[in-house]
Order: C-alpha cells, then sequence, then structure tokens
C-alpha cells in the first residue's frame, strides 16, 4: 500500500527518547533475536550462494524484516495526530456536543480522546500501545496495523527455517556421528561442511529463537485480527467499547431509542479505505469526518455526553476501611484480588482509612473511581483515579444499593 512511500518525520531529537521504554526494548529485541537467527540458519539450511531458491529465500528474510522495523518505526515516530491545543469547532454553537478538555485547552474533537501517557488529546484514538511507546491513531493506526500483520508473517518463516535447521543438523549428526572427520560412505550422500558451526549452543539459540518467534506469531496475530476487525467496521477500540456502553446505558433505564454508530460507511471495503490509502495519507483531517445517513455529525459526542452524565448518576460512594499501598498486585489483600488484577496500564490510587471514593465501574474484585480531596464530594474537581481492591472499602449506608456491576455482568442486569 502506499503507507510504504511515506516518510517518518521526527518533530526533534527528543523523540528518539521514545526507544528508552521497556516496549520498544523488548519488541526491538525480538526482532533482532529472530531476524539474526534465521538468517544465521539459512546458512546452515539453504546455502544462499549455491541456488536460486536459497538467494530467494534469504532476500524474503531480509525484505520481512525491513517492513516490519518500516511500519514499526513509522507508527512509533510519526504518531496518531493530535488535535491542536487550543481547538474549538467553528461553529461556536457546536461546542454544546463537545467534551472540554483542561488539560489541552481545547475542545475534544469528534473520535479524539485525551491520553494520560501522551498528555495530549489524540485524534481518532485507539490506544495507548506499549510496545511502540505511542499512542494508536488517527495517522499512524495503518502503519500498527501493517506492523501486526508483517510480524507474525516474518515470524512464521523463521520459524520454518528453525525447525528445518534443527532436522537437518540432527540428523546429519545422528547419521554420520558428532564430529567433522569425514566418512567415506558409499550409499551416503555427504553435504560440504557448513560455514556456521552448529553446535549445543547453536542449537540451544536457536530453540530460543523458535519460541519467540511462535510467542510472537500467537499474540501480534491475534492483536492483528482484533485490529482489523474494528478497521473493517470503521470503529476504534475505544469506540467499540463507547457503543456497548450506550446499548448498556439504553437497556438500563429501558430507553425507547437505538444507537447508530455514525462513522461506518456500510461497506467493509469503504472502511478499509478510510484507513488504508495508496497514498499513505488517511483520509480527513482527524478533526472532521464523514458519517452514514442518518446520522448527526456529532452523534458519537452526544452519547458520550450522555454516558458522562450517567456515570456521575450511577456512581455509588465508598468509604475507605483498610489502608490500600497502591501496588499493582498487592499481596496482603488475598489471594484473589492478588491475582485478578486489572490487566490495563490505568493506574492504581493509595488509599487511607477514613477517605471516601466515587467508584464507577468494577472488576469482581476490583474497582474504579474517583478519590475525592476536597470537602465538596460531588461538586468538587479535585481527584485522583485509578482502581483499588473492593475488600479495603465499605459502601456508604446513604447511597443505594447497587453497586457497581463487574464489567461484562451489566447486560444480565
Amino acid at each position: 500500500m502506499g503507507i510504504f512511500c511515506s516518510v517518518i518525520k521526527f518533530e526533534n531529537l527528543q523523540e528518539l527518547k521514545r526507544l528508552c521504554h521497556w516496549g520498544p526494548i523488548i519488541a526491538l529485541g525480538v526482532i533482532a533475536i529472530c531476524s539474526t537467527m534465521a538468517m544465521i540458519d539459512s546458512v546452515l539450511w539453504y546455502w544462499p550462494l549455491h541456488t536460486t531458491g536459497g538467494s530467494v529465500n534469504f532476500i524474503m528474510l531480509i525484505n520481512w524484516t525491513v517492513m516490519i522495523l518500516y511500519n514499526y518505526f513509522n507508527a512509533m515516530f510519526a504518531g496518531p495526530g493530535f488535535v491542536p491545543l487550543g481547538w474549538k469547532p467553528e461553529n461556536s454553537q457546536d461546542s454544546m456536543y463537545l467534551q472540554y478538555c483542561k488539560v489541552c485547552q481545547a475542545y475534544k474533537a469528534p473520535r479524539s480522546h485525551h491520553c494520560r501517557k501522551c498528555n495530549r488529546c489524540v485524534m481518532k484514538m485507539d490506544h495507548h500501545c506499549p510496545w511502540i511507546n505511542n499512542c494508536c491513531g488517527h495517522q499512524n493506526h495503518a502503519s500498527f496495523t501493517l506492523f501486526l500483520l508483517l510480524a507474525p508473517l516474518g515470524c512464521i518463516h523463521a520459524a520454518f527455517i528453525f525447525v528445518m535447521t534443527m532436522y537437518t543438523q540432527l540428523y546429519n549428526r545422528l547419521s554420520f556421528g558428532w564430529n567433522t572427520v569425514k566418512i567415506d560412505m558409499s550409499t551416503a550422500r555427504r553435504d560440504p561442511l557448513p560455514v556456521v558451526p552448529f553446535g549445543l549452543a547453536a542449537f540451544a539459540a536457536t530453540l530460543f529463537a523458535l519460541g519467540l518467534a511462535l510467542g510472537t506469531t500467537i499474540a501480534v496475530g491475534m492483536l492483528f485480527f482484533i485490529q482489523i476487525k474494528i478497521i473493517l467496521r470503521n470503529k476504534t477500540s475505544i469506540e467499540s467499547w463507547i457503543e456497548e456502553k450506550a446499548k448498556d446505558r439504553i437497556q438500563y433505564y429501558q430507553l425507547d431509542e437505538v444507537f447508530i454508530f455514525p462513522y461506518d460507511m456500510g461497506s467493509r471495503w469503504k472502511n478499509f479505505k478510510q484507513v488504508f490509502t495508496w497514498s499513505g495519507v488517511p483520509e480527513g483531517d482527524g478533526l472532521e469526518w464523514p458519517i452514514r445517513e442518518g446520522c448527526h455529525q456529532y452523534s458519537l459526542t452526544i452519547e458520550q455526553l450522555k454516558q458522562k452524565a450517567d456515570k456521575r448518576v450511577r456512581s455509588v460512594r465508598y468509604k475507605v476501611i483498610e489502608d490500600y499501598s497502591g501496588a499493582c498486585c498487592p499481596l496482603n489483600r488475598g489471594i484473589k484480588t492478588f491475582f485478578t488484577s486489572p490487566c490495563t496500564e490505568e493506574p492504581r490510587i493509595q488509599l487511607q482509612k477514613g477517605e471516601f471514593i466515587l467508584a464507577t465501574r468494577g472488576l469482581r474484585y476490583w474497582l474504579y473511581g474517583d478519590k475525592v480531596l476536597d470537602d465538596s464530594f460531588i461538586e468538587g474537581t479535585s481527584r485522583i483515579r485509578g482502581w483499588f481492591p473492593r475488600n479495603c472499602v465499605e459502601k456508604c449506608p446513604c447511597d443505594g444499593e447497587t453497586d457497581p456491576a463487574p464489567e461484562g455482568e451489566k447486560k444480565n442486569r
């Protein structure tokens, strides 16, 4: 696609600091190990200078590596695109349909969300990916998805080479002995001695690289299918969640209304072209979007405002009865709490006995909410937000009887 023709642009050298993070270090380490070992093993299994097939095999390996790294760095350094600071709609009356970001001092454009990691409002934000240490959004969605496609394909090729190399080398060792002395055998054909000796260390390195390749194929392959599924519906991961909450809100209050996602063009091919283009530049400016017939330009943002108001109404007040250190997996809160810690980069909040919390959602053993830092519990704006264990708080008796339902169980209400 045209994404390969785009150019990675660095705003400044500060962007290189994105590499100094555990995500890129691990990701680039896996790529380096798998590609290096695959090239070394190709020399052992299918010498590229002897046959056309060997040359094609080696060139394909180099091609996989180049394309994977290109899309990886493009997704990382090109970035998702940010809503301009101080942005507001051209028609001032449209601001009533939008949320306001106090950090960016701007209105949140349709499909944009504020990222706590990037500290900016991101255009068409899908998620913040630790592996690229950046958000996946409007401008880099195509590069990120292509990386998710190419990485498993390259790993499958590398895994095949690892298996064939170990098989042929072990077969030769078992057939002719673990020594390099040439034995004349009239019924056996000896291949030339390998350029790189395949000893115990090489076998262990190849086996380790095989494990990395297979693990990457499964994990990244699953992420690719998730991404391509939402792209064909012209959604993001966040918008899929908003749509689910819209259905829950309508069902909860038994409302006579239907929420229609406004950005689905009605055709998978049309939705696909919203992200992947021959020019490499995604359609739209990231602030205004084409919508399907019968929908309002701000249908999604209006639904978000309804959900935000509903969130305040359905919030439950809790009082802290035991201190919580803010640990990700606390050992002193029970085995079930330890092993069911939310698998998310959302923060945990430290709690002290006597404090109050507004819980807005939860899991079976965890709750998510706002800790109030001033005396104005409802109207106050000074809050700290995050996850905390259920068993260190108790619901205030003045509130209703309904606790925030565990996510995934709301539909059964």
